[in-house]
């Protein structure tokens, strides 16, 4: 895959509405204390997980096609091989980017969401990109 430096300075720029499918309940852990980091930086925060009514504020949603307004982006916090399915349902919502956080890495998933014209981030965590490039 090309370099994505340019793609997520584009994505941090650009993107202001974040889908976080993976949206965990724990403080402790990453999928909670980043998209946490992000939101106090300006960004909408939409948590996307099945077990949650809300988070951070903001109504959760089971799936992405359940949230009723534009998505900019989806950030993953899940295995990568549960990736497919979310870069299907990013394009199929519109959302302009998926970041696959870091340790998480599908190829397959990435060229796909690459051809149906997203911005494509995998194996970086936002906020340690939002911290170097902001």
């Amino acid at each position: 895959m090309r370099n994505q430096r340019d793609s997520i300075r584009k994505i941090l720029r650009q993107c202001k509405t974040i889908a976080v499918v993976g949206f965990s309940s724990n403080p402790s852990k990453a999928g909670y204390y980043v998209p946490e980091y992000i939101q106090r930086h300006g960004y909408r925060i939409i948590p996307v997980n099945p077990n949650l009514e809300e988070a951070l504020g903001e109504k959760a949603y089971a799936d992405l096609a359940s949230i009723p307004e534009p998505v900019d982006l989806v950030l993953i916090f899940r295995r990568s091989e549960a990736i497919p399915p979310v870069v299907d349902q990013a394009i199929e919502i519109g959302a302009k980017a998926v970041w696959m956080q870091q340790g998480i890495v599908n190829m397959e998933a990435a060229e796909k969401g690459l051809a149906a014209g997203l911005g494509v981030v995998m194996d970086r965590c936002m906020m340690v990109e939002h911290r170097k490039y902001t």
